[in-house]
């Protein structure tokens, strides 16, 4: 078992290859690129720079609000007026960087990205563990509606433990009342989506994300 300080130091090196990947990855995110060559040069970078591919890359674009990665030979390219979500996870040795952006190649809806961001920042700030998830909630829905949108209540973060993206303990979006709380030492990944729609998201018909379990 990793103590403290290995932990803290294979973090740091998630985190700073997750940074690292996505700021390049930032720069291929234009009209007429692929997702898929988008998709493939960040996973293949995160290997070469001595990290593991927690997930695959997710790229979403428009009303698509989360989810979707690009599939073998999938020609789907990027336009003009597109809003893209771009979520990228790192691993090393199991301790994983989860971290998305918003990239507006419209040039429209900038106070719809800040609103995210806005509410992303503020809830770091102001968690204080042991904290009861819904208390991150109502943070972000307050700064969400600030903008006149609305949070998207059946997206959430998520704490995450190793080789775990998903623990059990979500991190909601909006107020909820439940008993659930993070403490010192979780790891986690807080996640607000802001909407100019109704605050709920429907499952989509394409499906490429598997997961498998050993029996």
């Amino acid at each position: 078992m990793d103590n403290l300080e290995e932990k803290m130091e294979k973090l740091k090196k998630a985190g700073d290859i997750h940074v690292q990947v996505m700021k390049e990855a930032i720069k291929l995110v234009k009209p007429g690129a692929k997702l898929l060559d988008v998709a493939e040069y960040v996973e293949r970078r995160i290997v070469e720079l001595g990290g593991g591919v927690a997930f695959p890359c997710n790229i979403s674009i428009n009303e698509a609000a989360a989810h979707y990665s690009p599939c073998y030979k999938d020609e789907k390219v990027f336009s003009e007026g597109d809003v893209v979500k771009l979520d990228i996870g790192v691993h090393v040795d199991g301790y994983i960087a989860d971290g998305a952006v918003t990239v507006d190649l419209s040039g429209s809806y900038g106070d719809l990205k800040r609103a995210s961001e806005d509410a992303l920042k503020s809830a770091i700030n102001e968690i204080v563990p042991p904290m009861k998830v819904g208390e991150i909630g109502a943070i972000i829905q307050e700064v969400i509606e600030s903008y006149g949108y609305r949070p998207i209540s059946n997206l959430s973060g998520h704490v995450m433990e190793k080789y775990l993206l998903h623990s059990g303990v979500n991190i909601p979006n909006v107020r909820e009342s439940s008993k659930e709380y993070i403490d010192v030492g979780d790891i986690v990944a807080i996640e607000p989506f802001a909407t100019e729609g109704a605050g709920q998201v429907v499952d989509g018909s394409e499906r490429y994300i598997f997961k498998f379990l050993r029996v």
